[in-house]
């Protein structure tokens, strides 16, 4: 690689990397190699690729890097949803980690990625069935933040977060059904743009996840890599339930183009207390935007923290883990044991069982309507002026330490984080991560920009016009490869 040592380029985000092939300073080979000789560094320390792939990752590489537009790019594959034919696939769950079970065939969303050019040289750590905020399962362990060892890589995307953030790649495939992209983004200084509900599809398990709550997409270092990994990723498959509205034009388009003055509301507020660097992380952001040009002012909308919501929202997430349960009963041939699943989600699925199709549809009725009351800040019904962008905490807390938010105790402290995102599952709204704030001890605390339904090109615009004004790509985590 002229002029770009190899381990200089696993530093460089996927458009410079994709950059580097086209002009024919790199081949995909080459990038493939430093990547995986990154993991081989750094991932025994962090844990984020559970299923190496190396070999046949170099296989795919000296094949040709192909004409899409991240030709030759390595990145990894979350080990939950974003199937690849043939590979592992354990869901987090030891019960498909003892029968070695592999998938039976490609996820729409991994083959999207391998058409656009990416070359998966894993897939990675992930806690079972993505049902917590933090990647410490029983079957594969705790992934580890490169800022700080002792520290969550926040989850279910902590090992793809922990991935990049460690610089192995530039692009970790994620998932989000209550923060799932956006957690991670924020404990490990990434960006982890949500997409709006039905911009990118479940094909071919599912048409919705979690009623329509869960989604795919990536976590990435820069925001043109975010905004064109969605491009990548969007797009309607047959059969799907959702579609969200058409973009004018493509989201890598938007970057560095004017967001215009905006009118951006802002709360650090929640059910219960928010640390104070997550406050400061805020307020901050808001004197950033006010010095931007932008009308800002303390405002949410009055239904973000109805308590009726979060019981609702825990009632979706029971039904479709009794559902999981059953699916995975058929693979297994037997009933599940207190072996094979992890004390949540057997928690969650002895509920589910007390669930009617009446108590069910009952649920999604008064999610509607509470969504309705949720979308009216952005859209009044009375005609004035809505607001543009909601700024707020991810999380009500700096990244937490292994071990934290597991067993008993762990519950009540999940609960005590997640005051910020799940609203968002619920509206099907895109919201994206910003690494804006460290604490004194070196943490990263992310903040949060959510936009009306269908509007990631104005999120984009806004969150390129930040990383502009207040670079974070010269801060990097002790533990790189």
């Amino acid at each position: 690689m002229r002029g770009v040592g190899n381990r200089g380029c696993t530093a460089l985000d996927a458009t410079a990397q994709a950059g580097l092939v086209s002009r024919g300073e790199a081949s995909a080979a080459e990038l493939v190699e430093a990547a995986i000789a990154a993991a081989e560094r750094v991932n025994p320390q962090i844990n984020a690729i559970i299923h190496p792939r190396y070999e046949r990752a170099l296989e795919e590489a000296h094949a040709g890097a192909g004409t899409g537009p991240f030709a030759g790019v390595p990145m990894v594959m979350k080990d939950l949803g974003g199937m690849q034919r043939g590979e592992p696939y354990h869901g987090g769950t030891r019960a498909l980690q003892r029968l070695d079970y592999r998938a039976p065939h490609d996820a729409a969303v991994f083959r999207r990625l391998r058409d656009a050019g990416f070359i998966a040289i894993g897939r990675t750590n992930t806690p079972e069935w993505g049902s917590t905020v933090t990647t410490e399962p029983i079957a594969h362990g705790p992934s580890r933040n490169p800022w700080s060892t002792d520290h969550s890589t926040g989850g279910s995307s902590g090992g793809s977060a922990a991935a990049v953030a460690a610089e192995i790649v530039p692009v970790g495939h994620a998932s989000d059904g209550g923060g799932s992209i956006r957690i991670p983004a924020s404990e490990c200084a990434l960006v982890g743009l949500k997409p709006s509900r039905g911009r990118v599809t479940n094909a071919p398990d599912s048409g919705e996840g979690w009623a329509g709550y869960a989604t795919n997409g990536a976590v990435t270092r820069t925001v043109r890599d975010a905004a064109a990994v969605l491009d990548v990723l969007a797009g309607y498959e047959p059969g799907d339930p959702y579609v969200a509205p058409a973009l004018p034009r493509p989201l890598v388009e938007e970057v560095g183009a004017d967001p215009g003055t905006l009118r951006i509301g802002f709360t650090t507020s929640a059910a219960g207390p928010v640390h104070a660097e997550c406050v400061a992380a805020v307020d901050a952001t808001m004197k950033l935007l006010a010095g931007l040009g932008h009308h800002v002012e303390e405002s949410s909308p009055p239904a973000l923290h109805d308590p009726t919501m979060s019981g609702r929202f825990v009632g979706v997430i029971s039904a479709y883990t009794l559902a999981d349960t059953r699916s995975l009963e058929r693979i297994l041939g037997r009933a599940v044991t207190e072996d094979d699943l992890e004390p949540d989600n057997l928690y969650y699925g002895r509920r589910g069982v007390g669930l009617s199709a009446v108590d069910y549809l009952e649920i999604l009725d008064g999610q509607y309507q509470w969504c309705r009351q949720m979308s009216s800040w952005w859209h009044p019904a009375d005609g004035a002026s809505g607001f543009d962008i909601l700024v707020t905490p991810v999380i009500a807390g700096p990244p937490p330490k292994i071990g934290e938010l597991t067993g008993k105790a762990g519950v009540a402290r999940v609960r005590a984080l997640l005051q910020f995102t799940v609203q968002f599952n619920v509206t099907g709204q895109p919201a994206v991560s910003l690494p804006l704030h460290w604490t004194a001890d070196g943490l990263p605390v992310g903040v949060q920009l959510v936009a009306a339904y269908g509007r990631e090109d104005l999120l984009v615009r806004l969150a390129a016009q930040l990383e502009a004004a207040q670079p974070w790509s010269d801060r990097r985590p002790p533990l790189v490869a």
